[in-house]
């Protein structure tokens, strides 16, 4: 049974991306913030007049580069699968749920963001517990956290969130978007990934995630 875990392994790091992917979707129809990342890629998908999908690999390619030099180890197979499917799949999402949710009111984007919210942490709970490498945007945070020995993660990933936040809104600025724009890619959903995430993830963790891959084991 042990020699099937490997498969078991892959197939939750898909199936998390594929989620996390959907929820992003999700996430930008509520236009109510994103988490960090997205944010900064929101901004830069504003501004780079290239597919979101594309776009993604690219930005992600990039930081995987600087992994790769300086720390490898932290790159799996799950890595990849975030790399050049994410993306796609998140723009896929968005057109598809523009074409079913026109002009969305306020409650329903509530409604959204709280989905977007849950599914996302479900999503993450497959993906983390499947244990096959991490996103190359969450390496950064590893690499100078663990192998620079530059601070302690928690205040490292919060670095590098604010870093995140700043350059989204700076490059959605230079876009030519306005100011009091910026909250549909900054605003209370990226307070409430950064916030509520850990805990709900961890629910999924103890509750779905690990008790799947134990009954391969």
């Amino acid at each position: 049974m042990k020699k099937e875990l490997p498969k078991k392994r892959i197939a939750m790091s898909l199936l998390g991306v594929i989620i996390c992917a959907v929820s992003v979707g999700i996430f930008k129809i509520a236009a109510l913030g994103v988490d960090p990342f997205q944010s900064f890629m929101a901004g830069l998908d504003a501004l780079v007049p290239v597919s979101f999908g594309t776009l993604y690999v690219i930005a992600n390619a990039v930081l995987l580069l600087f992994a790769l030099i300086f720390d490898r180890h932290y790159i799996g197979i799950a890595t990849f699968i975030n790399l050049f499917l994410l993306g796609y799949i998140t723009q896929f999402t968005y057109d598809f749920l523009q074409t079913v949710i026109v002009d969305p009111s306020v409650p329903v984007r509530i409604v959204c963001l709280v989905i977007g919210v849950v599914v996302i942490c479900f999503g993450s709970a497959f993906y983390m517990t499947a244990d096959l490498g991490v996103s190359t945007y969450d390496a950064i945070a590893l690499i100078i956290c663990h192998t620079w020995k530059k601070g302690k993660f928690q205040y490292v990933r919060i670095a590098t969130d604010i870093v995140c936040v700043i350059l989204g809104a700076v490059l959605f600025l230079l876009s030519g978007g306005k100011p009091g724009e910026i909250p549909m890619i900054i605003g209370i959903g990226t307070i409430i990934t950064a916030f509520f995430m850990g805990p709900l993830i961890e629910f999924f963790n103890v509750h779905v995630a690990r008790p799947m891959l134990r009954d391969n084991e």
